[in-house]
């Protein structure tokens, strides 16, 4: 069986799923509308109960949970500025069956929260096109056709094998799966195997980056364009810095990856910014990679503010500037400290998906991606892999233009098929 047709009343649920506006807050913004991702989350249940799936848990983290120090400063601040930013990105589990011991249970990770930006849901030419389309809907309703063909041909599914399904909120904007994914799996609900479903070509990626973002500030004079030398000039100052991280900084160490992003300091021609920001964002592989790039990022905005003040001390306009630099610049960081998914060391999961189930692998060459794979890492005796249909690129995920189509969701959801037949058929998770 090399695809499973996507049945009519799927197509209707993906284009509702695309209809239904669920972007996160903290894209939308404190005045932005509120995601509909409850509603979301009920209409992909009331489809996989009709498999025999139930609801085992609903709702959001108590705050506490966002007290953490490795918690986004973007999540802190959202949660300080929205009464109801929890409440309205709630998560929930499915359950097949009975629960089962952890070696005998399959989870599946999928996203129903998305980046802003909208077009209308349509279906034309075997193509779904939304926000949403291949991240992460698609796959969640290609994952539901995959299961109800499972169910029926693998009668160990719901009784001697439990699969579970989570339906995250808060994958996306910046906020690392800390109120989506993170306290879902500290709750216990993952399995022997467990895979998220992101873009990856239908193939297992066993790892997954994660990020920091740091924000390089000047908070000097503003002076007016007949007096440009009379202030701090922010444009330039982080301009020059820009330059010089990116030169520095990138491909410096192995398993980064290096994100030069906004600068920002004004909009008008006719005077000089003394205040902006700089934002970078840092993936690397591992902690030790993390730590290493952070350690360089500090170093590099200190030799970088030495070399600006060293070839723009003596021009007049920017002399003051030059003078001051190092007074009026900082770094903040504003994420650190998460952890990355490292590629695990497990010979009976990778004989079962790769040589029984015949799931291909991305490259060890290929970069990996961010997802929030990374809060199961370190677990023992849970392998974790980013693993669905399109890919990020060519699919236009986070774009305009989203698009998924039919066949590959088909496709994908066959070899989830595969990998349900010969996990519910093998040891149930036991080496």
């Amino acid at each position: 069986m090399n695809h499973v047709p996507l049945l009519p009343s799927e197509h209707e649920l993906l284009i509702r799923l695309l209809e239904l506006p669920t972007v996160g807050l903290l894209e939308a913004g404190a005045d932005g509308p509120r995601p509909r991702l409850a509603e979301a989350q009920l209409a992909y249940a009331d489809a996989a109960a009709e498999l025999g799936f139930t609801v085992v848990h609903h709702g959001a983290p108590p705050p506490s949970e966002l007290e953490r120090p490795d918690v986004p400063r973007v999540v802190r601040e959202a949660m300080a500025e929205i009464p109801d930013f929890l409440e309205c990105q709630p998560s929930t589990v499915l359950r097949l069956g009975p629960e089962l011991p952890r070696e005998r249970t399959i989870m599946f990770n999928v996203h129903l929260d998305t980046v802003s930006g909208w077009e209308p849901p349509r279906y034309t030419d075997r193509r779904f096109h939304g926000r949403g389309a291949i991240d992460d809907k698609g796959p969640a309703v290609a994952l539901l056709a995959a299961l109800r063909t499972a169910v029926d041909r693998v009668p160990e599914l719901g009784r001697t094998t439990g699969v579970l399904i989570q339906l995250v909120a808060g994958e996306e904007g910046g906020a690392m799966g800390v109120f989506g994914t993170r306290p879902l799996i500290e709750q216990g609900f993952y399995g022997r195997i467990n895979l998220f479903c992101e873009p990856t070509g239908s193939r297992l990626l066993p790892r997954s980056t994660a990020a920091m973002t740091a924000r390089v500030t000047v908070d000097g004079l503003d002076s007016i364009d007949d007096r440009p030398g009379g202030g701090h000039n922010a444009t330039v100052l982080l301009g020059y810095l820009a330059q010089h991280l990116a030169h520095r900084l990138s491909g410096r160490h192995d398993g980064t990856r290096v994100c030069v992003a906004g600068l920002r300091t004004g909009p008008l021609h006719n005077r000089v910014y003394g205040t902006g920001e700089l934002l970078l964002n840092l993936a690397y592989e591992n902690t030790t990679a993390g730590q290493r790039l952070e350690a360089a990022l500090e170093a590099e905005v200190e030799r970088g503010l030495a070399d600006f003040t060293e070839r723009f001390g003596q021009v007049r306009d920017f002399a003051l500037t030059a003078d001051e630099a190092s007074g009026v610049t900082a770094v903040e960081w504003l994420k650190r400290g998460l952890p990355a998914l490292v590629d695990q060391d497990d010979p009976w999961a990778r004989s079962l998906l790769t040589t029984r189930a015949g799931l291909p692998c991305v490259p060890a060459d290929e970069p990996s991606f961010t997802c929030d794979a990374i809060w199961l890492d370190g677990v023992p005796g849970a392998y974790t892999a980013a693993f669905g249909p399109g890919d990020l690129d060519l699919n236009h995920a986070h774009a305009q233009g989203e698009f998924a189509d039919a066949r590959e969701l088909e496709t994908y959801a066959a070899s989830v098929v595969s990998l349900l037949s010969h996990f519910a058929r093998a040891t149930n998770g036991r080496p």
